[in-house]
């Protein structure tokens, strides 16, 4: 039986990618790799920026990393790569890091750099979500498995 291609956040996979030059690596994520083919993404580093990077947030329409610098177009552009990926590999389901300005789905950090969360959607779990592909995060991987 031919095995569903999900797209998965590569920090969740071991990847050091995020902001700070670490991986968030969840067992449970990778022993999904007996059920699916997971793809892996980093719509922060497919968009151009650095690892490690400056944090960054949404404020507003907007992402400001915490020194000011507008990267709203490098999130998009990893957003488009991420969207684009998932087309390639026909991926209906994204499982994604929690709370991330790219791929954070229904709460991510409020732009004000402070911790406090707000209700929302990351840039590249937003268009996803657009385009008709289910988002978990990997609090929610009861509903994978």
């Amino acid at each position: 039986m031919k095995k569903e291609a999900i797209l998965v956040s590569a920090c969740l996979l071991g990847v050091c990618c995020r902001y700070d030059g670490a991986s968030k690596p969840n067992a449970d994520v990778i022993k999904l790799r007996e059920r699916y083919v997971l793809i892996p993404i980093c719509p922060e580093v497919d968009g151009g920026l650095p690892t490690p990077r400056t944090p960054s947030e949404q404020v507003g329409d907007r992402v400001l990393m915490s020194d000011g610098k507008d990267v709203t177009d490098n999130f998009r552009a990893g957003a488009e790569a991420a969207l684009e990926r998932a087309k390639t590999f026909s991926c209906n389901i994204a499982l994604l890091k929690a709370r991330s300005p790219s791929c954070g789905s229904g709460m991510i950090y409020d732009g004000s750099f402070s911790g406090r969360l707000t209700e929302g959607n990351g840039v590249t779990a937003d268009l996803l979500k657009k385009n008709g592909i289910t988002i978990y995060t990997e609090e929610e991987l009861d509903k994978l498995i």
